[in-house]
Order: C-alpha cells, then sequence, then structure tokens
C-alpha cells in the first residue's frame, strides 16, 4: 500500500516531498476554485440569456397584439359611454403609455437585481477565506518516534509485507 505520492505509508518523507505535495494540492485547489467560477458566471450568463429571450418574445407577441387590444378598448369605452370615439382612442393610448410605464419599472427593477448575480462574489469569499487559513498555518512540531516506531523498522515492515 502506498501514499498518493507513492512512498510506502508510514515511511517518513523529506521536507522536499512534503513540500512538493503541497502546492500541487494548493495548485489544483485554484484549479478547482477558477472551474467553480467559471461554471457559476456560465450558469449567470445563461440564466439571463434566457430570461433577455422570454421577455423579447413576449414583448414581440404584446406588440403585434396591441393595435387589436386598441381598437377593442376604445371601441369597447364609446360603448360603455357614449362618448365622441376620438376621445375614446385618446383613453385607450393613455391606459397603454400607463401599462408601459410600470413594465419599464419592473424591467429597472430586474436589471438591478442582475448586477448583483452572486456566483463569482461566493468564489471570491471561499479563495478569500481559504488563503487565510493558509497564511495562518504553521507548522506543528513532530514528537519523538518510539524506538520501535523508527524510520527503519517501519521500512523493514513495508518490505516484508510486500
Amino acid at each position: 500500500m502506498s501514499a498518493p505520492d507513492g512512498s510506502p505509508v508510514g515511511a517518513e518523507r523529506s521536507i522536499g516531498q512534503l513540500f512538493a505535495t503541497a502546492t500541487a494540492d494548493m495548485s489544483a485547489l485554484v484549479h478547482d476554485e477558477i472551474a467553480l467560477a467559471k461554471a457559476q458566471l456560465r450558469q449567470d450568463v445563461k440564466r439571463g440569456a434566457t430570461s433577455g429571450g422570454a421577455f423579447t418574445a413576449a414583448g414581440v407577441l404584446l406588440l403585434f397584439s396591441l393595435p387589436m387590444l386598441n381598437f377593442a378598448l376604445a371601441y369597447g369605452i364609446r360603448t360603455w359611454s357614449g362618448w365622441n370615439l376620438a376621445l375614446c382612442f385618446l383613453l385607450s393610448f393613455a391606459a397603454n403609455v400607463l401599462i408601459a410605464a410600470v413594465l419599464a419599472l419592473i424591467g429597472v427593477t430586474f436589471a438591478k437585481k442582475a448586477k448583483k448575480g452572486r456566483g463569482p462574489q461566493k468564489v471570491a469569499a471561499s479563495v478569500k477565506e481559504t488563503a487565510g487559513v493558509l497564511q495562518k498555518a504553521k507548522p506543528h512540531p513532530r514528537p519523538a518516534l518510539p524506538a520501535d516506531r523508527a524510520p527503519h523498522a517501519i521500512e523493514a515492515v513495508a518490505r516484508s509485507s510486500s
């Protein structure tokens, strides 16, 4: 049985081997965090594009159906009130302007929320936390090994069991 770096389990590793293992682990951690940030950013962009496409399709459909709605509203107002047809069309136009203003306010609200995408911020916080932990890390002193656990005894057991 061997450790991830190929050395026998229980064998003492040199400082160089420990440093190489730590460097490789740090490199893998940084690469994984970058990949996570890319994946989260890609997901945010995909959601934004999907919502933009849906809003565009809804807007086009509404734009093409708006003349029929205006005629129906104007003739409905005339039937209900008996007012002049021109005044009824002006009221229909005013209703459209009011609805457009409300939709613009909703669009501005969602645009502000889209600017506050949280995916990359989570990864940045995680990277800062990892960096803070690594800056504070200090090597722990190793206790002295008993005579039966000396490196030469471990090597002899490792050789005999392989």
